[in-house]
């Protein structure tokens, strides 16, 4: 009998990165046993896993796996793509560590990604271990990617970062972490804000409440939560140069990274409200992908920053 989908063209003549990424999904989905599991593992949302394997099938042309109300489950065609994957993903892997081991005049590139405002950093742990990279490997090629610390878990994960830095808001299971930064934020207002020239001392927290504060729309962990709760919601921003924005506008109240704010607070423009009270500390890491083959310019940035502390 022959083949149903032997005149069926599957793949592509060529297979690119948007072909891998679907089958590190798919990878990812088998591995954790169904799309719920996965979407903590990959960080995307279920919807998200749905697409990405609803395109994999049809550029197959082959049902994959079975989900609904009856439980997720593999097909036989499903079992042999994912242990074809691994063949193709395992050799993605051995190739580039083969390419690493070879070139051990650290030529290549380096992608990391890093969230906003870290510059300001006073360690600068980061700064100086890219400088040490560079002084240990003249013609490595450096790209860093601004993002959100969501799509920096997201990226490392897929392969499309080689490290990231982001703060400790959970951790995934498919990554590995080293501590880099411990990071102060105060509240603040502006100068020429009504509670500028107050007494903070005798401020209570009904009273502060009743100042318009803008908040941040980016995920927090809950002791952050429980300090924005003492304010008044008025504003919202996706990063901490929005947040600046409001303050600096005299209009808001709002937590700033000290490091950050310095800068404001030295020309007397920021004035920090009770930080003995309302305070908290965010700690940072860098993330690499748990099982990733050798790779010498990450082994290099690795290892410098160790020596960076």
């Amino acid at each position: 009998m022959a083949n149903k989908h032997s005149s069926t063209n599957l793949l592509p003549q060529k297979i690119g990165d948007a072909h891998i990424r679907l089958l590190r999904i798919y990878k990812a989905v088998i591995e954790s046993g169904g799309f719920a599991s996965a979407e903590v593992e990959l960080n995307i949302s279920r919807p998200a896993i749905s697409i990405a394997i609803s395109e994999l099938e049809s550029l197959l042309n082959m049902r994959l796996c079975h989900r609904g109300r009856s439980g997720f489950s593999v097909t036989d065609e499903g079992e042999a793509v994912y242990q074809s994957s691994l063949q193709l993903l395992n050799s993605l892997e051995t190739f580039k560590s083969q390419i690493n081991a070879i070139n051990r005049e650290l030529k290549g590139e380096l992608n990391i990604g890093i969230t906003d405002n870290l510059a300001t950093m006073p360690e600068m742990r980061i700064t100086r271990t890219l400088a040490a990279l560079k002084d240990r490997g003249p013609d490595v090629v450096i790209n860093i990617r601004m993002m959100t610390p969501k799509d920096i878990e997201s990226a490392v994960l897929d392969g499309q970062l080689h490290i990231g830095a982001v703060p400790d808001l959970r951790t995934l299971s498919g990554l590995n972490y080293v501590p880099l930064y411990k990071e102060t934020s105060l509240l603040y207002c502006s100068h020429d804000h009504p509670l500028a020239k107050a007494d903070h001392a005798k401020l209570s927290q009904a009273q502060l409440a009743e100042f318009d504060a803008v908040l941040p729309a980016y995920p927090q962990t809950s002791e952050i939560k429980q300090q924005q709760r003492k304010l008044k919601p008025a504003a919202t921003s996706t990063d901490r140069e929005g947040i600046a924005f409001l303050i600096l506008s005299g209009r808001y109240l709002g937590f700033l990274p000290t490091h950050y704010a310095e800068q404001w607070v030295n020309q007397g423009v920021l004035i920090a409200i009770q930080p003995k009270k309302l305070n908290f500390i965010t700690h940072y890491s860098a993330v690499t992908r748990k099982g990733t083959r050798t790779n010498y310019i990450l082994d290099t940035f690795l290892e410098e920053l160790s020596r960076s502390q």
